[in-house]
């Protein structure tokens, strides 16, 4: 049975749906998805609702993983400005098949310099900072989610759970994405350029 390895990172200050959203969908398939949560250090991490949540794993003691998903919120902005914490983050990118972002989440992968000349999108309401970390990214405004290579950025907070879904599908098929979205009684956007919310932040 094919098995994917799932690292979710956590920061202080994280968005809970950003990573509780894609984890939903995660948990649907069972043993055939394995998550570990990794921070700067393990321990409880704060999210910027108060409510906090355990990482197993310090981040530079992180195994080879399938993905590593980076999540937004407001902590994205001392995540970007801490220099060891984004190195430690590139040279696990670096050995990383698959690296996606919810959110402002874009940012901190852009600031790690591993979105220079490649696509990506972020969210819509704080698009102005993502496009600040990577003024060598090429920003798409009209997207739900964006993928480029290895790198797979989706827009805010909700859009995580249509990504999430997107990569159910590459790995495991359309017909189990839909069961696992049917199970969650969730409204799968599956357009990636489906996008409402970018004419609403004026940025279309």
């Amino acid at each position: 049975m094919k098995k994917i390895t799932v690292a979710m990172f956590l920061f202080d200050g994280f968005e809970l749906l950003d990573v509780f959203g894609p984890l939903e969908m995660f948990s649907i398939m069972g043993e055939r998805i394995e998550v570990l949560v990794t921070a700067p250090e393990a321990g409880l991490v704060r999210s910027v609702a108060g409510t906090r949540v355990e990482a197993t794993v310090t981040l530079s003691k992180l195994p080879s993983v399938d993905v590593l998903m980076i999540p937004g919120g407001i902590g994205t902005r001392g995540v970007v400005g801490d220099k060891t914490l984004i190195q430690s983050l590139t040279e696990v990118i670096k050995r990383t098949p698959t690296v996606a972002s919810i959110c402002t989440g874009a940012g901190v992968l852009a600031a790690t310099g591993a979105l220079d000349n490649k696509q990506a999108t972020s969210n819509k309401m704080a698009f102005e900072w993502a496009c600040r970390m990577g003024p060598k990214t090429e920003w798409i405004p009209k997207a739900r989610w964006v993928e480029d290579g290895k790198f797979v950025t989706s827009a805010g907070v909700s859009a995580g759970m249509d990504m999430a879904l997107a990569l159910i599908e590459q790995w495991f098929g359309s017909e189990q994405a839909e069961a696992v979205a049917l199970g969650a009684e969730y409204d799968w956007h599956r357009d990636p350029g489906w996008d409402p919310f970018a004419a609403k932040a004026g940025l279309v």
